[in-house]
């Protein structure tokens, strides 16, 4: 089985990428621990906001009600009758993230961190989940698509697809995917992913003033559901293209994800930090 060898311009910038999508999150945390002298804890813990909230909890969930053959079970009738309804599949896979993750800040300000009421709290946990999202989702996959474009090189990746195909023969048409993919990747493809990481991590940053602030002043409490609304549209949006209820080119897909997250983290930021800051020094 042959597959379009993967060129040196691709696997450069392959590299580039992964040292981007690993380096970058973790330079900017310490630059700002160091700077607002944070404690890197705070970092920390919103890492692992995003790993127990959407990685361990929301996506097991979530599969067990609307992708339950990914967890190795049957369909049932939940399943069919979302899956049947692409609208409220969007909806669904929306408000899935939006609900884990902003209740995973809301848990993680009013347990751990409920001592720390510095402001610069909120964005430090904001940098480390929106920090360690950066790192698995593209960080890693890159690492993976090293590995797998010395493979295609090799001549072993179509003997991986060989064996795939009669133990696992529903991802043999990803594997044949991925591989164009590696064979054509170029910096357009790169500069995509960076600029929808730049965005999604304003975003998390935003986010987590938001609910830090919500749970700081309990008339605020209203920005905790907003940032539930804020984030289920974002996902809402991408899960109307992929349920195909909607079909936008990636011009229009990168806008709306720029458009989300500049707003959430500049309003955040001026409405609730800074005059949290100006009042300080008034």
């Amino acid at each position: 089985m042959e597959f379009a060898k993967v060129g040196t311009s691709q696997m450069l910038l392959l590299v580039v990428g992964t040292v981007l999508f690993i380096a970058v999150p973790l330079i900017i945390a310490i630059l700002w621990t160091k700077k607002k002298k944070e404690k890197f804890s705070t970092i920390l813990v919103g890492a692992a906001t995003f790993i127990l909230f959407a990685i361990l909890l929301e996506k097991p969930i979530q599969n067990i009600l609307v992708f339950p053959t990914l967890m190795g079970l049957s369909e049932h009738a939940a399943s069919k009758f979302i899956n049947a309804r692409p609208i409220l599949w969007a909806l669904i896979v929306g408000l899935f993230p939006g609900v884990f993750e902003e209740t995973g800040r809301l848990v993680a300000f009013k347990t751990v961190l409920r001592k720390r009421q510095n402001r610069e709290t909120s964005i430090s946990h904001g940098i480390g989940h929106g920090g360690i999202e950066v790192i698995l989702i593209l960080g890693l996959t890159y690492v993976t698509y090293i590995s797998y474009a010395f493979m295609i090189n090799s001549g072993t990746f179509g003997t991986m697809i060989e064996q795939m195909a009669t133990q696992a023969p529903d991802q043999v048409s990803q594997g044949y995917a991925i591989a164009e993919q590696l064979a054509t990747f170029s910096v357009g493809d790169l500069v995509v992913n960076i600029i929808e990481r730049i965005f999604a991590f304003m975003y998390h940053t935003g986010a987590s003033m938001l609910v830090f602030y919500a749970c700081r002043d309990k008339k605020r409490f209203w920005l905790y559901p907003l940032a539930i609304l804020l984030h289920a549209m974002i996902d809402g949006f991408a899960g109307l293209q992929l349920a195909g209820v909607i079909s936008v080119s990636t011009v229009v897909t990168e806008i709306v994800i720029a458009v989300s997250g500049s707003l959430t983290f500049f309003g955040a930021y001026f409405l609730l930090y800074k005059k949290d800051a100006d009042k300080e020094l008034a």
